[in-house]
């Protein structure tokens, strides 16, 4: 299996884009550049577990190593473990889904898809990467896109969103740099190798001081408490795709880059600033949960519960435990397949109603009914319906959480439990407002003016297969969640056992 192809199919999608010459063409290049990324991650996944089922023992699969740059000892060094095959298919799922909901963008149709496919070269290379520059030049990939996104096809004050998420997210990636340096130049044999990093020790005065700059940097673009600000401006002002893609995608390469980087290769460190990552997780769970109950614009729901439920990935990655850290992993594809839905359900309905506000909406469901059990099933997903992919993630978070006999700890946990009743309150309230009750779009001025009818209908076909597409996966880590702790059982145990080893 040939890694690369996978980090220049996007690109030479987005390279053909340019090249087409109208609006439908370049959709039917884009969605048929996605279609073959699903297919080849597809091909991935199988690759993989044949080779975990045949008895391949190694800790990364299908690595490739070229010399980049001699001078600092840069490799294009690539690999993937259950790990990064997790969130390299949730990646092929949102971008797919993306596209199908941008079907009918008009403006700018070229750029737009160019960037869009452009950001999925970003996210596959950083979760497949084995060299801390590499890594680092994939993240970096996808700020200057998520920007322009926003920026040009977003809505609102989207300028100001657009510099407020750039400059964050351009803050925590400094922070990132500056750790990644400090491992390299206080290393004995300096080297951005993963690998090779992972089987020495980093001497521990410079693990306590740029463990913090690497798991604040990563955890900027986690929303990790109190460096969130930017996901609910941004997400409220991007366009829908680059909504799903921020919440489904690039907040995870915060979860991953805590996990992978900074507690896997700073074990050490992890254990002392344990106390602080918990705190603040606990604070982000809570705080975007009674923070979520206040808005009244449905992407602002959806962006301030991410940050909640990204406080799970937080807190898991933060409890040090193997099952713990299972939950997170779960929960980052998780929450990457339902804020995805949901923030595509929002779209649905604002290109209808030309309104997010809760108060203006009612009744929907009686006019758009495909819509709207789509819309439950993405709100059901997030209060944590058992049969839906939230509910065994959060339960395994809870769960290793639990495992730790500190009282402290337990506090954090059940903090974090208790967080369950306020996502069900406010998941319920916007369901019942947006869905139930008493029809109001013609307070909008949206029924025909010779009949007492609305003038829109139902989701079309694209917004159906994207919506089909993201549920099947929800639906089956729901009912099967097995499939998914097998398949990252074995990179799990690995940071685990490093935790250990290299800790005690």
């Amino acid at each position: 299996m040939n890694l690369s192809l996978l980090i220049l199919l996007p690109v030479l999608t987005s390279l053909a884009i340019l090249v087409v010459r109208d609006a439908k063409q370049v959709r039917v290049v884009a969605l048929l550049g996605s279609l073959l990324q699903l297919a080849l991650v597809g091909w991935l996944t199988l690759a993989y577990v044949n080779a975990r089922n045949a008895g391949a023992a190694a800790q990364f699969l299908f690595e490739q190593r070229t010399v980049w740059f001699s001078a600092f000892n840069i490799q294009y060094y690539v690999g993937v473990d259950g790990i990064s095959v997790a969130m390299i298919g949730l990646t092929a799922l949102v971008v797919l889904a993306g596209v199908l909901v941008s079907w009918k963008v008009e403006k700018m149709t070229k750029e737009y898809f160019f960037l869009l496919l452009f950001l999925a070269a970003g996210a596959y290379g950083f979760f497949m990467s084995l060299d801390l520059f590499v890594m680092f030049f994939f993240l970096e990939v996808a700020v200057i896109p998520k920007f322009l996104l926003i920026a040009i096809w977003g809505s609102g004050r989207k300028e100001y969103s657009a510099n407020k998420l750039a400059l964050m997210l351009m803050g925590g990636s400094a922070l990132v740099f500056v750790g990644l340096l400090a491992i390299f130049f206080y290393n004995s044999s300096p080297t951005f190798d993963l690998v090779a990093l992972s089987q020495s020790h980093i001497p521990l005065a410079v693990q306590h001081k740029f463990f913090p700059l690497l798991f604040l940097g990563f955890g900027v673009f986690g929303a990790l408490f109190p460096f969130h600000t930017w996901v609910p401006d941004g997400h409220s002002s991007a366009p829908t795709a680059a909504s799903m893609f921020l919440a489904g995608i690039s907040m995870k390469l915060g979860g991953y880059g805590c996990l992978r980087v900074a507690t896997y290769l700073m074990p050490e460190a992890a254990h002392e600033y344990q106390w602080i990552i918990i705190l603040l997780s606990a604070i982000a769970i809570l705080y975007g949960a009674f923070a979520t109950m206040m808005q009244t614009d449905l992407k602002y729901i959806n962006a301030y519960s991410s940050v909640s439920h990204c406080g799970f990935v937080l807190l898991g990655i933060g409890m040090l435990s193997k099952t713990a850290i299972t939950g997170a992993v779960m929960q980052m594809v998780s929450h990457g397949l339902m804020t995805a839905l949901f923030f595509a359900a929002i779209g649905m309905l604002y290109e209808r109603t030309h309104t997010r506000i809760v108060a203006q909406m009612g009744g929907l469901l009686k006019i758009t009914p495909f819509i709207g059990t789509v819309f439950f099933i993405a709100g059901l997903c997030s209060l944590g319906l058992p049969g839906l992919s939230a509910f065994p993630a959060e339960m395994t978070v809870f769960m290793g959480s639990w495992q730790n006999p500190d009282r402290w700890y337990r506090l954090a946990t059940i903090a974090a439990c208790a967080s369950i009743v306020v996502t069900a309150v406010y998941i319920l309230r916007a369901l019942g407002a947006v869905m139930w009750g008493e029809l109001r779009i013609a307070d909008l001025g949206l029924r025909n003016e010779n009949a007492n009818e609305v003038s829109f209908g139902d989701a079309e076909w694209n917004e159906k297969l994207a919506a089909v597409i993201l549920i099947a996966g929800i639906v089956l880590i729901g009912v099967a969640p097995f499939l998914l702790q097998k398949l990252v059982d074995g990179g799990v145990q690995e940071i685990a056992q490093q935790l250990t080893r290299m800790a005690f």
